[in-house]
């Protein structure tokens, strides 16, 4: 992040309120843990909802929280999420964190060495899954601004199941995606891409993982694997969607731009800072300094004074 301190520093964060819906909260390792990771910067104003099927792992989660009384407001649900309120078949694999909606491809994950193993079928159990739309109404949350899915080959269903949320306050998605089946019968990325993108989503960014095969065991570089899963960073274009209603609220505008910063799109939050401060002159943003922070900010990285900041041509209207 570039401009998120600066801003912190001089109060612009005060009034900016960020809430998180993490499914598929269990928390394996310190990037699990929200709060103390980059999210971390909207604090106290910051409010995290996990939701995960494995009940003991969101009672861990939730003591862990009460041991540490952090300076966010966080809580675990065991609740799974899905497509629709209904009941489903959950598929446990031997290790928990691959337990899925759908049935694992053992055929397929068997032939990674560093899958299979994880994902082979324990036992099934029928449980109750619940749509995040019909979950928000009945808590009467009505304001979500970031997504990060992560619940093994059943993301699109999640997505399909908080489609109101997603056009009333949604304005950045983390999900994980499969480029190849590893659950028969799954979405894949072409799936979730469409879907995000007939949604008013672009695609920013991927974290991609390969896997070698079990009989090929050549050293690198020879043995990059195939492509298997990945995390896509999927964040609203405003300026591209000049038809969206969000182009007229400069606190929306304001608050994506925020959340952009904070996973290192800085580009693009630099893009939504100088349209706020062409388009919203009389913003509250822009009277607590937001012009000054921002170009602070930029003075603050080497390369940006080597070449002037002048250089920077999204300024001139600034």
């Amino acid at each position: 992040m570039i401009f998120l301190q600066e801003l912190k520093r001089l109060g612009l964060l005060d009034s900016l309120h960020i809430t998180i819906a993490q499914i598929g909260s269990r928390k394996l390792s310190l990037n699990d843990d929200l709060g103390s990771q980059e999210w971390q910067i909207f604090a106290p104003n910051l409010t995290i909802y996990g939701f995960d099927a494995d009940v003991d792992a969101c009672e861990a989660a939730n003591q862990d929280l009460q041991e540490r009384a952090p300076n966010w407001n966080e809580i675990h649900l065991p609740i799974a999420l899905g497509r629709e309120t209904t009941e489903v078949t959950l598929y446990v694999t031997k290790n928990p964190f691959c337990s899925s909606l759908y049935p694992p491809d053992e055929n397929f994950v068997n032939r990674f060495p560093r899958v299979g193993h994880h994902s082979s079928l324990d036992f099934t159990v029928e449980i109750d899954v619940m749509a995040l739309d019909d979950f928000l109404d009945q808590e009467k949350i009505n304001s979500i601004d970031v997504l990060i899915i992560d619940v093994q080959g059943a993301d699109l269903d999640v997505l399909q199941g908080g489609q109101k949320i997603l056009a009333q306050s949604v304005a950045a998605i983390q999900t994980e995606i499969e480029f190849n089946s590893l659950y028969i019968g799954q979405p894949l990325f072409a799936d979730v891409d469409q879907f995000l993108r007939a949604n008013g989503f672009s695609l920013f960014d991927f974290n991609l993982a390969y896997r070698p095969r079990t009989e090929v065991f050549l050293p690198p570089p020879y043995r990059r694997g195939q492509l298997l899963w990945g995390d896509g960073y999927y964040i609203r274009d405003l300026i591209k969607d000049d038809s969206s209603n969000w182009l007229t609220q400069d606190g929306k505008i304001f608050k994506l731009a925020c959340i952009a910063d904070c996973w290192g799109f800085s580009d693009y939050a630099l893009e939504l800072y100088a349209y706020i401060l062409k388009n919203f002159p009389e913003s509250s943003f822009v009277q607590l300094g937001m012009k000054q922070a921002v170009i602070d900010s930029l003075l603050a990285i080497p390369d940006v004074t080597e070449m002037g900041i002048e250089s920077l041509s999204i300024l001139e209207d600034i």
